[in-house]
């Protein structure tokens, strides 16, 4: 018999851990274990890829904490690898896995002989402890000592030289617009600036307001391509500092203007304004304030469009108000104080405020491909990635856009772009009768 600390005596438990865990979850994977041999988790699991455990240690800290936190920070420091696969791949398999069986990972690990376990218990090591994580309250319940400014540099601010190795050239940071799902993500992203401004009717001269304009695409699309007089406001300090280069490279800063200011702070009104993929770090409680503050901005007759994610609706608030272990590992590691709403309160809350709600177009299939194609160039580009942030952070990022993928792919994740006007006086809109004009070709716009 093994010494009980030996490391046969904590291969031997790991293999009864993971013969424990198959007899639950029937899986085509196999574990190959810091030894090199391997555990099937199914009848299916020859030919197909492995999950590498690089040490007990691995296991000792998810036993000792059996939560998504634990499988993402070890994860993240190097203690699994997916292998013969990609992360999308192996979720995608993990989640058919889990909607057979309905287990977490408390519940998988009910009934085991845990006396047993003794050898990977007792098994610690640098495995679990993170350098990247936000250093605050991440949820950002408390609205009046929320810092809005510290949560949107946290998420933006890794680098801008970090999202150049997985967005396109114009460094657009929101769900693409596919024609096929064969279009290049270049492509895609081009097409979906045009959208935004055809459903916005923009016009030369028109007074237009991109708030929170990331990297300063939209703002200079709109600007070279519609003739538009353009103001952005971000809270990034990278992306402020980039947009503005840009901006003075394309020779537009006659039409383009940008400030590092928040939009709560703006006065004056615009003729069209956009919100793309900003509402979400607004969070639910903002969002009277939050519509109200357009509203204002908005001149009688004006038009905005409010692009953004959402969560599907759950048949009770209660339940849908309650944050899973994926979203608590977004909010620590990746996205601190974002919220998700559901579409339903969203238009309830655009009309609460003033708006009149004219179309609402669900894009959540082309999210799923943004993201799959964001994480193929970021994996694509290991080695330039580690550089720049390390490989802590980088294999963060890979976990979360594999995992935002799939959860808008089979998930919950939605994303939708509303249009909504300010009526003017008279209470007419300027928008068509029909979307017909958003499909016509219009030279003038092609690539």
């Amino acid at each position: 018999m093994p010494a009980p600390l030996s490391d046969s005596a904590r291969l031997q438990a790991a293999r009864r851990l993971l013969a424990f865990v198959a007899a639950k979850v029937e899986l085509p994977l196999s574990v190959r274990l810091w030894d090199g041999s391997t555990v099937a988790l199914g009848a299916e699991a020859a030919g197909q890829g492995h999950i590498l455990v690089t040490g007990p240690e691995v296991l000792g800290a998810l036993l000792r904490r059996p939560s998504l936190d634990t499988l993402f920070r070890v994860y993240a420091k190097g203690g699994l690898e997916a292998e013969g696969l990609n992360l999308i791949q192996l979720f995608t398999l993990l989640r058919q896995g889990r909607k057979r069986a309905r287990p977490s990972l408390g519940a998988l690990l009910r009934g085991l002989p845990w006396s047993a376990m003794l050898p990977l218990l007792t098994a610690r090591g640098p495995v679990g402890q993170m350098q990247h994580a936000y250093g605050g309250d991440e949820e950002a319940k408390d609205r009046a000592r929320r810092d809005d400014k510290r949560l949107v540099q946290f998420h933006y601010d890794v680098s801008n030289d970090f999202y150049a190795l997985f967005l396109d050239p114009e460094m657009v940071y929101s769900c693409a617009y596919f024609q096929s799902w064969e279009t290049p993500l270049e492509q895609a992203q081009r097409d979906k600036l045009d959208l935004i401004c055809r459903k916005l009717r923009l016009q030369p001269g028109d007074r237009f307001l991109d708030i929170g304009c990331g990297w300063g695409a939209l703002l200079c699309h709109a600007a070279q391509h519609y003739g538009v007089e353009a103001h952005g406001v971000t809270l990034s300090q990278e992306q402020f500092e980039f947009a503005e280069h840009k901006v003075a490279a394309l020779g537009l800063q006659d039409r383009v203007t940008i400030q590092l200011e928040d939009y709560r702070n703006l006065e004056g009104r615009w003729d069209k304004i956009a919100s793309i993929g900003m509402y979400e770090h607004v969070g639910i409680p903002g969002y009277p304030a939050y519509f109200r503050k357009i509203r204002d901005l908005l001149a009688d007759g004006g038009v905005f469009l409010n692009h953004g994610i959402t969560r599907r609706a759950k048949g009770k608030q209660r339940k849908f108000g309650r944050i899973s272990g994926g979203k608590r590992v977004i909010l620590k590691y990746i996205f601190p104080g974002s919220e998700l709403d559901h579409i339903g309160h969203t238009a309830q809350q655009m009309e609460a405020a003033g708006f009149e709600v004219h179309d609402v177009e669900g894009l959540r299939r082309h999210y799923a491909r943004t993201c799959a194609l964001w994480y193929e160039r970021l994996a694509a580009q290991r080695a330039e990635a580690v550089a720049l942030v390390g490989e802590e952070r980088y294999r963060m990022w890979l976990a979360y856009l594999a995992g935002v993928a799939l959860g808008f792919d089979q998930g919950p994740l939605r994303l939708f772009q509303i249009v909504a006007t300010r009526l003017a006086a008279d209470g007419t809109a300027p928008l068509p009768p029909t979307r017909a004009d958003l499909y016509e070709e219009r030279g003038l716009h092609a690539p």
